[in-house]
């Protein structure tokens, strides 16, 4: 079976894709990866051949409009506004970004972008002829492809929010290129999507409306060595504090929180591990000597050793922590994160705040109610439980099998 994959330019996207792609290539299938150049080593370096001939609007400045509409709207929560969504500058007034102005200028250049990245997904799978295709939210080609060349699509879920949410937190865009009329099939809508490959416990399924294929989350975030201290037994109860590799990018520097977690928690009685990259790691400053800063330290390898996380509520981080059957402290500073951080609370392993309510006191306060309230532990290990019961990417490819036949 020859099985075509359409990602977008977001490197965590592809995260998500990777253990099912493994699948799929050790069941003796075809793989491709349509991507961005921007995505070509994240792909190739899992073993995977990469198509770099997709383009469009990168997946910052898609959000940075979203967040500034919300605020133009009303319903943006934070005392600050939101960044300029071409420059990514911090702004005074929303006065400063014409949107009319982009809407009539801009937007068409961004649209012919995205229409050339479909011509070249449609015409890609004409040569290649698939018998599935696989997309995640922000990767329409793989859909388009797909109905173009008639065969089955299946979009591949990151977390706990669906193809069916509220205008303000969409992930999946609206095709602002007309690429799905130009080839004959009418106005996009989230409508079109037939399948949905689920990651989520049950207690957290996203709403959708299309059919849901279950598979059990199984967390790649990146290959590094293990450290030698990561070996050890931990000193004491460890806290992990995880966060995002481009949340300034998006939501602005307001949203760089590492060096007030780690100040909150450098007093605790808690071994505190935080881990970003390297140059959010730059800007954390000095630290207590009671945490231990790394660079890029996969979270699949640190979670298991710790009693409680720490991080932004980013789908990557929430759902591998859900599997390392933690409780949660989710600081959120974007609408699909602060969806998935209330959707988890609401399971009762999680506590969340709004990221601009988060102060040293909010954050050990926060901290402390994980550790000493076990009700929290009990429900994230319910959830990996429920994690653990799902069918695992291998077991789901069989059915991936029939669907192509069908």
């Amino acid at each position: 079976m020859r099985v075509l994959i359409t990602v977008s330019a977001w490197a965590t996207h592809w995260s998500a894709l990777v253990p099912l792609g493994w699948a799929l290539q050790a069941a003796g299938h075809e793989v491709r990866v349509l991507c961005p150049q921007s995505q070509v080593g994240a792909v190739a370096g899992t073993g995977m051949i990469p198509v770099p001939v997709l383009d469009g609007l990168d997946d910052s400045t898609r959000l940075r409009l979203q967040y500034y509409e919300e605020a133009v709207a009303g319903i943006w929560p934070y005392p600050w506004l939101p960044l300029h969504p071409i420059t990514g500058a911090e702004l005074s007034s929303l006065d400063e970004f014409d949107l009319a102005h982009y809407r009539e200028h801009a937007e068409p250049v961004f649209a012919a972008r995205r229409a050339s990245s479909f011509d070249a997904a449609v015409a890609f799978a004409r040569s290649w002829r698939p018998h599935l295709a696989l997309h995640d939210p922000a990767s329409l080609e793989g859909l388009l492809a797909a109905r173009v060349t008639d065969v089955p699509a299946v979009l591949c879920l990151w977390g706990p929010v669906g193809t069916h949410e509220p205008e303000h937190m969409r992930i999946v865009p609206t095709d602002h290129s007309g690429s799905f009329p130009r080839y004959g099939l009418g106005e996009f809508s989230t409508d079109m999507v037939e399948y949905v490959i689920d990651p989520c416990p049950p207690s957290l399924a996203p709403p959708t409306r299309a059919h849901r294929l279950p598979v059990r989350y199984v967390p790649y975030n990146g290959c590094e060595p293990v450290p030698s201290w990561l070996l050890e037994p931990p000193r004491g109860r460890r806290v992990c504090v995880a966060w995002s590799t481009a949340l300034s990018s998006m939501s602005g520097p307001k949203s760089y929180l590492l060096p007030e977690l780690a100040a909150a928690l450098g007093d605790s009685p808690y071994e505190v591990v935080v881990t970003a990259t390297s140059g959010d790691v730059a800007g954390i400053g000095e630290v207590p000597a009671s945490v231990r800063v790394v660079e890029r330290l996969p979270l699949r390898l640190v979670l298991p050793t710790c009693d409680a996380v720490v991080h932004h509520g980013g789908s990557g981080s929430t759902l591998t922590s859900l599997w390392a059957g933690l409780p949660q402290f989710l600081p959120t500073f974007a609408s699909e994160q602060t969806a998935t951080a209330r959707r988890v609370a609401g399971t009762g392993a999680a506590v969340h705040v709004l990221g601009h309510l988060a102060d040293r006191t909010t954050v050990r306060a926060a901290v402390d109610r994980l550790m000493a309230d076990d009700s929290y532990r009990t429900a994230g290990r319910g959830l990996r439980e429920e994690i653990l019961g799902r069918p695992t990417p291998a077991e789901v490819v069989p059915r991936l099998e029939r669907l192509a036949l069908s």
